[in-house]
């Protein structure tokens, strides 16, 4: 619309704002809430672990989180996606394991497993004091957990963030995974700043389902390269670490016991 346009139909801008608007909800409603997914929020609505569902705070290719407001507050909502595109992705350790409760071709058993998954692990994961989003309830592709934020608004992704005290976040962080290593016994296995909360200057680890136990063979590996990682990405960020310092701080280069 030009500007003479704009002057001359104010309106004009405004349906159209309000079209596109329309368009980008049609759009979230065909792609997460099929007919399956509208009967399982149906359900949880009804059991009073969620109410209405307000905005999605991230969306991808394997699914999206939402804020809900409920009973009991806010909560945010996963929902996956049922198809093949997050199983192209996954490790062969994590298909192994997905292997024992269904077969891989049947897709909505594959999901209802991993979401299953991911709960069990988070609660392990909270119950071991890291800090990370609390689980509620699960219930086919759909995860109710903490909603992790201030006053409604989400906490953005570590990624997003201008990081104020490095050296706080790298100490930080070192305890949540000697936590996870040495209490819930578990390696993320995919650890990263996209992957990482900040939220009221702590960080918050999620998107855990893919961890696997400290005592598998590929464990040692896996957590020497979140670390590492991470340690490159600290160091950017102005932290006096590199990738081995990190390492060590979280207990490697041998995976750190129970203490």
């Amino acid at each position: 619309m030009s500007e003479a346009e704009e002057l001359l139909f104010p309106r004009r801008k405004e349906r159209m704002e309000d079209r596109r608007k329309e368009g980008q909800q049609r759009k979230l409603l065909d792609e997460f809430f099929d007919h399956s997914t509208l009967m399982v929020i149906s359900r949880l609505v009804s059991r009073g672990h969620i109410g209405t569902i307000d905005y999605p705070i991230a969306t991808g290719k394997e699914g999206g989180v939402f804020r809900t407001t409920g009973p009991e507050g806010f909560r945010a909502v996963k929902i996956y996606r049922v198809g093949n595109t997050m199983f192209r992705r996954l490790p062969p350790y994590v298909l192994e394991q997905l292997r024992r409760e269904a077969s891989l071709g049947n897709f909505g058993r594959l999901i209802s497993a991993w979401v299953r998954r991911e709960h069990t692990i988070l609660g392990r994961l909270h119950d071991a004091h890291v800090r990370v989003p609390d689980p509620f309830v699960h219930l086919r592709n759909v995860l109710v957990m903490e909603f992790i934020g201030t006053d409604g608004v989400a906490a953005p992704i570590l990624q997003q963030m201008a990081v104020g005290e490095p050296d706080a976040l790298r100490d930080e962080l070192a305890v949540q995974i000697r936590r996870m290593i040495a209490d819930a016994h578990l390696v993320h296995g995919d650890l990263s700043p996209y992957n990482v909360l900040l939220h009221e200057g702590q960080p918050v680890l999620i998107d855990v389902a893919q961890a696997i136990p400290s005592d598998h063979p590929q464990a040692p590996a896996l957590f020497a390269r979140d670390c590492q990682n991470f340690g490159k990405y600290l160091r950017k960020m102005g932290a006096e670490t590199s990738p081995d310092d990190f390492l060590e701080r979280c207990g490697g280069p041998i995976l750190p016991k129970e203490e």
